[in-house]
Parts: C-alpha cells; structure tokens; sequence
C-alpha cells in the first residue's frame, strides 16, 4: 500500500515537473554554463532560473511621516513587492511639500500653517496605509500608467467627498444665517460694501487676483505613491529611473542619445524682509554655458560662490560693487569686523541671503565676482533672475512694489524688464516678471525680450494637474513652464504635460519646492522627461547637493555609455516675428465662427509657436 502512494507521488512530481519544463530547462542551463565555467555556479544557476520566475507583484505599499530639509514633515512612500515568494521591500520616495516657507521660518513659523501641513501629512500616511494599500496589492509595479489610473480614481473620489462635505456645510450656514434677524445681519452687509467700493477704482485698472488653487488634504499620498510605484518599476526592471522614465514618455522606445537639463544654480537671495529696499528679486541664479559639461558648470559656479562669500564676507552688509581689496586690506578687515553667522547668510534655498538697495546691486556684485576670478558674464556663465512678481502686487495701488515705497503698473514693469535685459545682456531668463492676471504684458515682455530671453511662468502656470485636465485653464504667452512635483501631481501627469509642451515649442523646466527632502528622483524625472532646465537651488544644504551629485552622476554613466549629447546652444523664439506671421495669415483665412472659442481663451498666450491648428484644438493648454 505504501509502494502504491510512492509511486503515485512519483508520478504526480513528473508530470508537475514536466508541465513547468524543469527537467528540460535544467539541462539547457548546465549545457549553458558548463562551458564558462563560473566561479559562483549557483548563483549562476539562480541568474539563470530568475527569468522564468513570475513578475514581481505588490504585496504592500506602507506610508510614513517623516521630515525635511528644513525641519516640516512630509511623506515617504514605501513599496513592498512578492519575489520569487517572498516579501522584499523595493524602494521609498519621499515628495516635497508645496507649502513656502519664509526665510524667517526658522526663527518662528505660522502655527495656522503648521497645523495644515501636519494634517495633510497625516490625512496622506493614513490614505497609503489604508485605502491604497488595499487598492494596489497584486498590481505590477512597472504598470505605471494602470496604477496611475487608479490612483487618479481614488483622488477623484476624494475631491466628490469634500464637495459634499462643504455642500452640507454651506446649507447649514444657510439655515443659521437666516435664522438671525435681518437688524443684526445688515450692518456688517453695508459695511463689506463700502469697504469693496472704496478699493473699486484702483482694483478696475488691473485684473483681479484669480482665486488660490486649493489643496485637498492628503493629496500628497497621490504623488508620493506615484513616484514610489515608479522608482520600483524602474528597480525591478533593473535600469536606473531617468531611463525608466524616458522610456514610459517614448512609449518604450529607447532613445539613442539624451540631453542634460542645464541647471540653474540659486546663487543669491535677496531677502525681502530685511531693512533693504530691494522687493523684486527673489532669486539671482546662474546658467552655466551649453559648451560646458554639467561637471564643468558646476565647478564654475562654485568658483563664483566662493568669490561671493568673500566679497560679503567685510561687512555685514551687501558692500559695493567693487573690484575686491587687496589680500593685506582683507586680512585687516577680518581683524576688525567678524563675519555674521553662517546660518543667517545661507538661505533654505541653499544659497547666500543678502539685502540691497536697488535693482542693479546684486547684478553688480555678481559681475564684480566673475571679474575678479577671470569670467566674464554673458560668455563664460549666464543670469537668470526669479522676479516672483506676484508676490509684489499692491492691490489698493494697482501697482507692483518692486522697491519700499516704489511703485511700478504692469506696464511700467514691461519698461524696465527691457531696460534691464538690454543694460545686461547676461541674463537670458526672467521667472515670474509678471502675475499670471497680466496677460497683455505678458505678451508685451514676450514681443519686447524673447528673442533674446526666457521668459519663464512658474506661479503664473497653475499647478500640473490642472493643467493637464482642465482645458479652462491657461497660461500667458511665455517661452516654458516650471513644473514641480508636489500634491497630486502623478508620474503620468508629468509626461503627458511635458510631451504637450514640446509640441507647442514650450521649454519645460523641472523646479524644487521650497520645502525640500534629500530624494534625488527630481533630477531623474528631468532627465527622462528631456527638461531643458532643472531649477534646484543652491549648492550649499545637504538636501540640495544630493540632487547636483545625483546628475552629476548621470552625465558620467550617460557619457560612459556614449549616448550624452549636448544641444548646441540656447534657442530664443521670437515672439513679434510670429505674431507678425500669425496676424498675415489671419488675413488670409476667413474670419472663425463667433461660438468656436470663448473670448476670455482666445488670446495669442495660449498658442504654441508656429503650432498647427489641429494640435492647438486638441490640446490641453488651449
């Protein structure tokens, strides 16, 4: 009876084996590897047997809170796959806040914020550990376009939730509110009234602000998850992420040759809450030039942070903007003056904060330091200058404050930009000049500089998701976008973003949020996605130098693998040109019908450069 059991068990381990070709596979790989003799044959052996494994799965997807480069939580994203049968923890990605901080945070921080960021950071640990956890288990990681889907979905869903939730609220309001006796209400009705009539005539000589986008809390889950699922992908396919990423915007097609985005490098931050009278710059940032390589470029402008720390090093204020003393006067004015501390010189930014007095200052003292080390602006390294104008407007004025008490209307900002570049011809891009509202100066700085200039739109382009989706959003006429990968903002997102705006000749530009963590996948993201520029900061702060490191590193294994190509130089699109053309050819056709396209969305911002007509319809940003 027992020989009876044997022999059937025998039998039934046969044709188990048989049907799973183990007896023939394991003769194909002796065969194989007996010639090579290898010195590990088991491992070998394992190497071998890998590849007729099944596809590894998702088995749990877990969320964490943790903190940043600057002290404020955010969310790490972990992903646990089953391998050949057992669980095996693939990777983490961590994703930046969207919140600013202000150079004074760490001094004190607004607890109304505070409270909002630990919320969201909570509400966001809660939705991976729970709902998406379940939602994604037995997905495969390198099905980034499915999971993406889902995750879409569920946010969604949320979005629906906290409609409902503020439609009860508001009928709630209702019901109290009309419960009050009309004697109590109405003052502070006729109050609101005088007070809106009296910023009436200032506030009809500009647009009006558009509303803040608001941010579901929690939403950081979507992008953390999304950016997690891909870094996994990408490890389980065993290529590095930049590749993985490329290859999902090419529809899998690997390309031949790919381009470096060229960094820029946050050398200044003029600080606008010092007793300076300088508002309007944010950012001095260099561009090193195309002929450099990303090594080369870096190394420059470390060169020129040095040289600016020892100029600012005297006093402890921004000096003039003059050649540098002698290394005997330098040594005499250390004896006198000691340097103020390091953590109130270096921004969260990664860069040196300093006050000025007027727009040209800083731009001075920058050249004043290329000058002194042997480089001249405008050939051995360039200027970009983040202008975060919409941080300016004084809506009682109608008027940007570009200095304390100085005042400039939108079209007088349009003046200057073209006074400025003209004066220095180095800078060759302007972020943010103008609030997203001022579309016609848009359109005038546009006409007036891009030729010779990117004018670049990061706050004025509305956060990518919407972009992406809503076709009653746009952007003002400008030459690219910052993107930044905050929120909800998913992987599939971004190369559907991106491959819109090379169609309509719009430079991409990958940007890091204020709040940064030392997760390098940004530099990754703008590599794969073929960003033109990637926006990182300074090179000081550990979260900072991490990500110059990591492309750093790209650019030797892209060089090592020969497949690094360099763009030859910087490409301008001459806006007036275009237009020119644009308004010759509207001559020509006959007039479109009046319902075709709303009024608000029909102006020349919202047009691709030489775009055909057939992909300004379809697309997502008209």
């Amino acid at each position: 009876m027992e020989a009876d059991t044997v022999e059937q068990l025998r039998r039934e381990a046969a044709e188990y084996y048989r049907v799973h070709r183990v007896q023939q596979r394991m003769e194909d790989a002796l065969n194989a590897l007996f010639p090579l003799c290898p010195a590990d044959l088991y491992g070998d052996l394992a190497n071998y047997f890998s590849k007729f494994s099944k596809a590894p799965v998702i088995c749990k997807v877990a969320g964490r809170k943790v903190l940043d480069g600057v002290g404020q939580p955010t969310l790490e994203v972990e992903i646990y796959c089953t391998v050949k049968n057992y669980e095996k923890r693939i990777c983490s990605a961590v994703i930046s806040s969207h919140y600013q901080i202000p150079e004074n945070a760490l001094s004190g921080t607004n607890e109304a914020d505070e409270k909002e960021r630990n919320d969201s950071v909570t509400t966001a640990v809660e939705w991976v550990n729970e709902s998406l956890n379940t939602m994604l288990r037995d997905l495969k990681p390198t099905d980034q376009c499915e999971i993406d889907k889902v995750l879409g979905e569920y946010f969604s869903k949320k979005v629906e939730e906290k409609k409902e939730i503020e439609k009860e609220k508001e009928e709630e309001d209702t019901v109290f509110i009309t419960s009050c006796a009309p004697s109590e209400v109405a003052p502070s009705g006729q109050k609101k009234e005088a007070k809106t009539g009296k910023k009436s005539d200032a506030e009809t000589t500009i647009p009006p602000a558009e509303p803040s986008e608001s941010v579901l809390c929690g939403s950081l889950a979507i992008g953390g998850t999304s950016l997690a699922i891909a870094k996994a992908g990408a490890s389980i396919n065993l290529t590095p992420l930049y590749l993985h990423i490329a290859l999902l915007k090419n529809s899998q097609d690997p390309p031949k040759e790919m381009t470096l985005p060229l960094p820029m490098v946050t050398l200044l931050s003029c600080e606008r809450f010092s007793l300076a009278k300088l508002r309007l710059v944010k950012e001095v940032m260099l561009i090193p030039p195309v002929q450099l390589s990303i090594k080369q470029g870096i190394e420059r402008a470390l060169d020129i942070q040095k040289e600016m720390m020892r100029l600012l090093e005297p006093a402890g204020k921004a000096p003039s903007p003059q050649p540098a003393d002698s290394k005997k006067g330098k040594g005499r004015n250390k004896e006198k003056k000691a340097s103020p501390p390091a953590l109130k010189r270096i921004s969260h930014l990664g860069c040196l904060i300093m006050g000025c007095d007027n727009l040209e200052q800083p731009l001075l003292l920058v050249q004043t330091a290329c000058n002194n080390i042997g480089l001249e602006l405008g050939t051995d390294m360039y200027l970009a200058i983040n202008c975060a104008a919409h941080e300016l407007m004084d809506y009682v004025k109608g008027k940007y404050e570009i200095l304390t008490g100085t005042f400039r209307s939108p079209d007088e900002m349009v003046d200057m930009y073209v006074e400025l570049v003209n004066k220095f011809p180095s800078i060759i891009a302007l972020v943010d000049p103008l609030r997203k509202e001022d579309r016609q100066q848009w359109n005038n700085v546009c006409c007036a500089l891009g030729s010779k200039c990117y004018l670049i739109a990061e706050d004025a382009a509305t956060n990518t998701s919407k972009l992406k989706t809503d076709q009653n959003i746009n952007i003002p006429m400008c030459s690219g976008v910052v993107l930044k990968y905050v929120n909800q903002t998913k992987i599939s997102d971004l190369v559907e973003l991106t491959g819109l705006l090379d169609g309509q000749r719009r430079i991409t530009i990958l940007g890091s949020p204020d709040g940064e963590s030392s997760d390098d996948s940004l530099v990754d993201l703008a590599v794969g996605l073929g960003a033109r520029f990637v926006k990182l900061g300074g090179l000081s702060r550990g979260e900072r130098v991490t990500k110059y490191n990591r492309l750093l590193a790209i650019e030797e294994e892209l060089a090592k693998n020969k497949t690094l190509r360099y763009d030859a130089n910087f490409e301008f699109t001459d806006f007036a040109e275009e237009s020119q053309a644009e308004n010759q050819q509207a001559e020509v056709l006959p007039p479109p019908q009046q319902d075709s396209v709303p009024s608000q969305l029909s102006v020349p911002a919202l047009q691709g450069h030489n775009t055909p007509a057939q992909l300004l319809e379809s697309s997502t940003l008209t």
